[in-house]
């Protein structure tokens, strides 16, 4: 029988040497401890409101069988089983659609979400998500919601609602409900946008440019903007009302040209959400990105019945680094990514 020493010698990994990291790397937090219990308080502060609000918390799957189809969103993959590939998800929200088509409620979810995009002082690849849903609320309910929680936690801004047109027709003097897609590419390069041919007959990407780079520049440091009715364009997963014109019953919160968070009057139809994922494959399609599977048991829960609801999700490390007054994410969180992507 051999010894235990012989085993060693005898092992497939004798004489093995991992690889050195030179230099060796800091393994101390980006954020200092006062800023990690400012986050843990604030956690607490955020369930805190859900449970006097009458939110069930709920937890889903971190891996989900479907990419995001959002043209303007690229997800991580992993390696499935059986040759399957899984993608680490961009937002929780077709889980918990399902949740409350089942009957849940209103439900909120505290989760990790991942995006495959540059690192800059506003994002990381995996970052916090508050994300939550309430029965029986359009847009303008939810964002009554939205300020209520900003409230209770603390929020150190004054919050102005304002529709997108109003905003728009302020900063550039054009309605983008109505203005020729020809005014709207003739404006962008007069201000120094640099859009080949085909871009500028593009009108969600023109809408896209006049949002970040007209619109949100333009609003004042010292207050937050609760933006809503957007362009048809722009309509995501939002109901769109009718009327002259129509408009996209959804919104964003803004503090300067900083997005802390995006709500929706969530889309019901089964037929209307799959209209939504066949146009945002094709714009992927246009421009030359993969396409995405379409999440069929998303529209099964719709088809079953999912009730009249608004949603909103909210980036917490953003908000923390207002409420912290801080310039870079990796300040407000324990470990920045490592991966650089």
């Amino acid at each position: 029988m051999s010894t235990r020493l012989e085993q060693k010698k005898n092992s497939p990994l004798a004489g093995l040497r991992l690889p050195s990291s030179s230099p060796r790397p800091d393994w101390r937090p980006s954020a200092d401890l006062a800023t990690l219990r400012r986050r843990a308080g604030l956690l607490g502060d955020l369930r805190g409101y859900f449970a006097q609000t009458g939110a069930m918390e709920v937890e889903t799957p971190l891996i989900t069988p479907y990419g995001s189809t959002d043209p303007a969103l690229t997800s991580f993959t992993v390696p499935g089983v059986q040759g399957n590939t899984g993608f680490l998800q961009t937002s929780p929200e077709y889980a918990m659609k399902r949740l409350i088509a089942a009957g849940s409620g209103d439900i909120y979810q505290i989760c990790h979400a991942f995006r495959r995009e540059a690192h800059s002082p506003l994002h990381q690849e995996e970052f916090s998500l508050l994300e939550w849903y309430r029965v029986g609320l359009d847009h303008h309910g939810l964002m009554d919601d939205v300020m209520g929680l900003l409230n209770v936690i603390g929020f150190p801004l004054a919050v102005e609602k304002a529709s997108y047109a109003a905003l728009c027709l302020a900063a550039t003097g054009l309605d983008p409900h109505l203005a020729p897609t020809a005014a709207l590419a003739d404006l962008a390069r007069s201000r120094g946008a640099l859009f080949d041919q085909a871009s500028q007959q593009d009108r969600v990407l023109l809408l896209d440019w006049f949002l970040g780079c007209a619109i949100m520049p333009s609003l004042p440091q010292d207050r937050a903007f609760l933006i809503y009715d957007f362009p048809v364009e722009q309509c995501a997963y939002a109901r769109v009302r009718p009327g002259i014109p129509a408009v996209a019953e959804r919104f964003e919160l803004v503090v300067g040209e900083v997005e802390l968070a995006n709500g929706f009057h969530e889309v019901t139809l089964a037929s209307e959400q799959r209209a939504r994922h066949l146009g945002e494959n094709a714009r992927r399609q246009a421009l030359g990105l993969p396409m995405q599977a379409i999440d069929e048991a998303l529209l099964a829960a719709l088809q079953a019945g999912l009730p009249a609801c608004a949603g909103v999700a909210l980036g917490l490390d953003r908000l923390l680094m207002l409420l912290l007054d801080e310039r870079e994410i990796r300040r407000v969180i324990a470990f920045p990514s490592q991966t650089g992507v």
